[in-house]
């Protein structure tokens, strides 16, 4: 008898020792004060403002290597391909059609020519160094960088006041990141903002792209039709002007006859390259400098322009997160953004944990 109640006993020890393990123990909340949080609201102010630094001295390294990588690739592949003598005499070609179809329309060659070349600058400049680099590129991992900076920040600024993490992550659940809505599937949190990897798979996120690039123009962020337009009509107001003593040329080899006449033509045409071949120098500084000049005019517009630049997306949150918390103090000294060199998000939903290893 009592052997079986110490069997039985033990069982129950046993029992309760099992269920005692499989209970999870519920995380102790912490009484935080309010002048607590309004400090921690302060240091999420000051960490997201020296992450926005740390972005743009990012996005503008990123930026200047695009640019160096368009003016390579302008120098060896659009100037030669343009200024060539027979690249020449297709366009006069082309601006001779145009000219005759125009109806009457101001300027209507220069039009189709500068859309003519501007597809020429996409196919031969753009598309292959965006291949590499390109600012839609670098407006998406601007904008990751930033979320990656305040993920790394958080669990520092929990330890720092002693608050479990997933208290914070409660609180910065209800500060706006994005806001676009309606609908609710436009607008995210700083604690989406900073758990969602890769970030693009945030809709709230998307619709922001989305905003910057239907703000940037239809063309995108990356348009150049401001830099066409001045070579475009420079070079169909030559190619008119050169109409006139080809037609004649062309009227008195018609009258000489067939072999004399292919002669002068042929003769008229050497002329020509010789001709283009002299001025070929000017012709490539021109247009050297009328796509530097524009170029650089975009460059800096896609770097500066707060709503359809490369920073637009970080800027966006940045202000979202600021804004709400009573931005607009500077970072506190001694509470700086430890550096990190950006790295492409992996494909897995980031979880924020404390940092064991302290400031």
């Amino acid at each position: 008898m009592n052997l079986r109640a110490l069997s039985l006993a033990a069982l129950c020890l046993l029992a309760g020792c099992a269920s005692s393990a499989r209970a999870p123990v519920a995380p102790r909340a912490v009484v935080v004060s309010p002048a607590t949080w309004q400090q921690i609201d302060r240091d999420i102010v000051s960490a997201s403002q020296q992450s926005t630094e740390q972005v743009k001295v990012f996005a503008r390294g990123s930026m200047e290597h695009w640019r160096t990588r368009v003016y390579q690739q302008t120098e060896e592949n659009f100037i030669p391909w343009f200024s060539s003598y027979w690249t020449q005499e297709w366009l006069s070609m082309k601006v001779s059609w145009y000219t005759i179809s125009a109806g009457g329309e101001q300027d209507a060659s220069a039009k189709r020519l500068a859309s003519y070349l501007l597809e020429q600058y996409q196919e031969r400049v753009l598309e292959p160094v965006a291949v590499e680099i390109d600012p839609d590129a670098i407006l998406g991992q601007a904008t990751a960088f930033y979320a990656q900076l305040m993920a790394q920040q958080m669990p520092l600024i929990a330890q720092r006041y002693g608050v479990p993490v997933a208290q914070l992550n409660g609180r910065l659940q209800k500060v706006p990141a994005i806001a676009l809505g309606p609908p609710p599937a436009r607008d995210a949190s700083l604690y989406q903002i900073i758990s969602t990897e890769p970030l693009n798979t945030l809709p709230a996120y998307a619709a922001l792209i989305d905003k910057i690039h239907t703000e940037g123009g239809s063309k995108g962020i990356a348009s150049t039709d401001a830099g066409m337009a001045p070579v475009a009509k420079r070079a169909s107001q030559r190619m008119e002007a050169e109409m006139a003593p080809r037609g004649a040329a062309s009227a008195v080899a018609a009258a000489a006859g067939k072999l004399v006449g292919g002669v002068i033509s042929i003769g008229v045409a050497g002329i020509r390259a010789i001709i283009q071949a002299s001025d070929r120098p000017d012709s490539e500084a021109l247009i050297r400098s009328s796509l530097g000049s524009t170029f650089d005019k975009a460059w800096a517009k896609l770097l500066q322009n707060p709503t359809t630049g490369v920073m637009a997306g970080t800027l966006h949150i940045a202000g979202q997160v600021e804004g709400s918390l009573g931005g607009g103090e500077q970072p506190s000294v001694g509470q700086g953004v430890n550096r990190v060199e950006w790295q492409p998000p992996q494909s897995t939903t980031r979880q924020i944990e404390p940092n064991v290893q302290g400031e």
